[in-house]
Formats: structure tokens, C-alpha cells, sequence
């Protein structure tokens, strides 16, 4: 454990000093899409070497996630828009989109209306799904931006300011596999209280 998690953190650090904010766009871009690819994962790294290296900034990182969150959810606004609710309750579970998940995002988006686009950008699991019964419902696409690059923007400025302060964690830089498990135990219990009392319990009402 303690070795794969220095390798892969080393790894992708050289990968974002390769690919600088371009890459950064790009994998929140596949976040934001049906590809399970945790924002919290992608932002604090870049936001480290921000802080430790001056290789970004932190105005640069949260810019090129916005951008990155906008496009990825604007491929899943205007696929939904296309293709409609029978081919994705057909066809969706073969990309990762199960009848369920749409029904809850649907739920979720009758509840909230755009406000909800704007909230979901800040919640786990519905953040990546909004964008389906947005598309369906044919939710005006300038609405659904605003709320999406807003909601992205400061879901993107919490990360960097994660990544600072694990940055500052020496152990936790150096691999300390008691350290690892804090910081991995402590954001599974926030994304899942967030998802949990913002999220599961009105679907299940």
C-alpha cells in the first residue's frame, strides 16, 4: 500500500508537470461525464504542486476545472438531449447509466430544478448524472451552464485548498500508510454524508 500510493502519486505528478492545465481540463471533463473518475482525486495533486512548486496557480487550477466540468457536462446535456429517456433507460447501463441512476437524477432535478444543477456540482454520485434529466427535460442550456461553471468553480477552489493543506502533511506526502487511511477514511465519511443527507434520503422519499 505504501508503495503503490508513492508510485502513483509520483506518477501522476509527472503527468501533470507534462501536461499542465490541459490535462487537468481534461480529466474533469471525463469526471463530469460517465466515466468514474473522482474529481478528488484529480484537483488536491495539482493543487500541491501549485503550493510546493509554484508549477500552477490555484486561479489557473480552478479555471481548467471549470472548463473541464462545463464540457463534460455539456456532452452529457446534449447527449440526453438527442438521444431522450427510452434509448437511455434501454441502452445507458452499458456505459454505466442504470435505469436507477437516471430515475434518482430525475427525481433529483424535479425536486430542484436548476437549482439543483447548481447543487449537484457540489454532491458525489448525482454530481456526474444531473446532466441527464437536464438534457431530457430540455433544461434551457444557458441556465444549465451558469449553474454547472458556478457550482464547479467552487467545488473545484474546496479541492485545491484539500490539496494544500494534505500538501503540508508530511507523513502523508512520504506515504504513511496510517496517515493514507486518515485522509482516504475522512473523505469517504464527508462525500458520504453529503450524499447521504442531501442526496439518498429525499430519494427514497
Amino acid at each position: 500500500m505504501h508503495d503503490m500510493f508513492a508510485s502513483l502519486l509520483d506518477w501522476y505528478l509527472d503527468a501533470l508537470d507534462q501536461g499542465g492545465y490541459l490535462l487537468i481540463a481534461l480529466l474533469m471533463a471525463m469526471e463530469s461525464s460517465i466515466i468514474p473518475l473522482p474529481s478528488e482525486f484529480v484537483i488536491p495533486p495539482a493543487a500541491y504542486l501549485a503550493h510546493a512548486k509554484g508549477t500552477f496557480s490555484m486561479t489557473g487550477i480552478v479555471i481548467a476545472g471549470t472548463i473541464g466540468s462545463w464540457v463534460g457536462a455539456s456532452v452529457m446535456y446534449w447527449a440526453s438531449y438527442f438521444l431522450g429517456r427510452p434509448l437511455l433507460m434501454r441502452y445507458g447501463r452499458y456505459v454505466l447509466i442504470t435505469p436507477q441512476k437516471i430515475e434518482q437524477a430525475e427525481a433529483w432535478a424535479a425536486h430542484y430544478g436548476t437549482m439543483g444543477v447548481f447543487i449537484s456540482r457540489l454532491l458525489p454520485v448525482i454530481r456526474h448524472l444531473i446532466g441527464i434529466p437536464a438534457g431530457v427535460c430540455r433544461l434551457h442550456f444557458g441556465w444549465y451552464s451558469l449553474a454547472t461553471i458556478v457550482g464547479s468553480a467552487i467545488w473545484t477552489a474546496v479541492l485545491c485548498w484539500v490539496g494544500v493543506t494534505a500538501g503540508q502533511d508530511t507523513e502523508l506526502m512520504q506515504g504513511s500508510l496510517h496517515r493514507i487511511t486518515l485522509w482516504i477514511g475522512g473523505l469517504t465519511l464527508f462525500l458520504g454524508a453529503l450524499y447521504y443527507f442531501f442526496v439518498h434520503r429525499h430519494m427514497r422519499r
